[in-house]
């Protein structure tokens, strides 16, 4: 839970770049945060947003390390080429965004690094905000293999035909029947992408096959309210949905 360490406790993490062979064979990059020690610690894949492979996300890993999990967020735009996180995430934009085939390969095959690794207790689960939530569902849902799954405000996990793209050629919600891991997902009532309305329709397909799953809706927050380095940053939803993500991989990793 938030802020619960003890004082004495030896609190050490290791963080930085590294490369794993990602989905099609390719060596991507991915940043990797974990805590000091022989473990077993659970880990969790971070499915990075459309603003990129960016610092926020590097905190992120390191948040889930002090907290007692291995964290590894693949630069999902790595192949696009390297710069600054803006640049880079406007090229991918310009492209047409990161091909979902690609992104979950990218994903699973995370997955697949953090459970091989000896300090591992082979439980690993998947988290992502924005695009990324939208991914991390993607991948639990279309490949399976993950112990659980956190989706932050993921847009277009429902979607019209208009919607679709070659990149994106297929509704999220159409793969819900194949979700093998407890889904845990926060949404603002004050988002556009997905409205309370999509969000009502997701939930209502879940229902329908009986999957376990927990959603919680902030009021007054909107898209994007867990970044403290914008408008959009709701404190008391964002401290409040941090400790629902350690209590929900608490539960299902630990």
């Amino acid at each position: 839970m938030w802020n619960s360490s003890r004082t004495d406790a030896q609190a050490g993490i290791a963080a930085g770049v590294t490369a794993y062979r990602a989905g099609d064979g390719d060596l991507i990059h991915a940043y990797v945060a974990r805590p000091e020690g022989p473990g077993p610690f659970p880990g969790v894949v971070l499915a990075h947003h459309m603003p990129g492979w960016d610092e926020l996300y590097r905190e992120f890993a390191r948040r889930f390390a002090d907290h007692g999990y291995i964290a590894i967020c693949p630069d999902l735009y790595c192949r696009t080429g390297h710069g600054d996180p803006d640049d880079v995430a406007a090229a991918v934009r310009a492209a047409g965004g990161a091909s979902d085939d690609l992104a979950v390969a990218d994903l699973v095959a995370a997955r697949d690094w953090l459970r091989a690794l000896p300090t591992s207790n082979g439980k690993v689960g998947v988290f992502g905000t924005c695009s990324g939530g939208r991914h991390a569902l993607l991948a639990a849902s279309k490949v399976g293999g993950f112990d659980a799954v956190a989706d932050l405000w993921g847009g277009g996990v429902v979607a019209t035909a208009e919607e679709l793209t070659p990149q994106r050629p297929v509704p999220v919600v159409d793969y819900t029947a194949g979700l093998d891991a407890p889904l845990l997902g926060l949404f603002g009532d004050e988002d556009q992408y997905p409205t309370p309305e999509l969000v009502d329709r997701h939930e209502a397909e879940l229902r329908q096959h009986g999957k376990t799953y927990e959603f919680h809706r902030y009021a007054g927050a909107g898209h994007g309210f867990f970044y403290y380095h914008r408008a959009a940053y709701r404190p008391e939803a964002a401290m409040d949905g941090w400790e629902k993500v350690f209590d929900f991989f608490g539960r299902h990793l630990s």
